[in-house]
């Protein structure tokens, strides 16, 4: 699925999809709740990423938590190919356009 590239003592995120945002405040003792959404439902979480594995499988046995899942951040590779800007579109951003 995707390659096991861990960063040492990186952050994780998990996302908590919920029935009720009743009970999203008690999400901060697993981590640090960055962002809830209150019309979809969701929470986003950062913990350790060694124990984040663990976690959600925790997570995901609370009778309030409808589903959760990891975040594919650390693994995307966010070093691009062609980070040259266009000169063309260089050119419009020194004139102001």
């Amino acid at each position: 699925m995707h390659e096991e590239k861990k960063i040492a003592n990186g952050r994780q995120g998990v996302i908590i999809w919920l029935y009720s945002l009743k009970n999203a405040k008690t999400l901060r003792r697993f981590g640090n709740v960055h962002y809830i959404s209150k019309r979809m439902k969701y929470v986003v979480l950062y913990c350790a990423q060694d124990e984040a594995a663990g976690l959600v499988e925790k997570l995901s046995s609370m009778p309030f938590v409808k589903k959760a899942e990891l975040s594919y951040r650390p693994y995307l590779k966010t070093e691009f190919e062609n980070s040259k800007p266009d000169k063309a579109k260089e050119y419009d951003y020194r004139i102001g356009l």
